[in-house]
């Protein structure tokens, strides 16, 4: 399959299936050529994007810190949830320290966290 070779190819690439997505509705039947090349464009954009531009899962104390951030705590009252010390939390946030397999599930169960980012896997 052809590749993107340049970010100007790139970047005309995203013009023109701006222009086919806006050509295009639901009622656009499945054969419409227009649909099939806005289908082969996104597949190019989306391997070339993985390669260019790759998204990082997040560290577990970038999910944490936007966990207390929606619920409004902070550190010391996140940390009497989780039945740790504030200053193990602290440490594990910072990344200084593993969570042990309780704090982890605690984590994850009471901060709605998914267990493959606490456990970083």
């Amino acid at each position: 399959m052809a590749q993107i070779q340049s970010e100007k190819q790139y970047n005309a690439l995203l013009a023109r299936i701006d222009r086919l997505f806006f050509e295009t509705d639901e009622k656009t039947p499945a054969d419409d050529p227009r649909l099939l090349e806005l289908d082969v464009l996104t597949t190019l954009v989306e391997e070339y994007e993985k390669e260019h531009f790759p998204i990082k899962a997040p560290t577990l104390a970038e999910v944490i810190a936007d966990r207390l951030a929606e619920s409004g705590m902070n550190q010391k009252e996140a940390a009497v949830l989780l039945g740790m010390s504030a200053p193990r939390l602290c440490d594990i946030m910072s990344g200084k320290t593993l969570p042990t397999y309780e704090q982890a599930r605690s984590i994850s169960v009471k901060l709605n966290i998914p267990a493959s980012i606490v456990l970083a896997v």
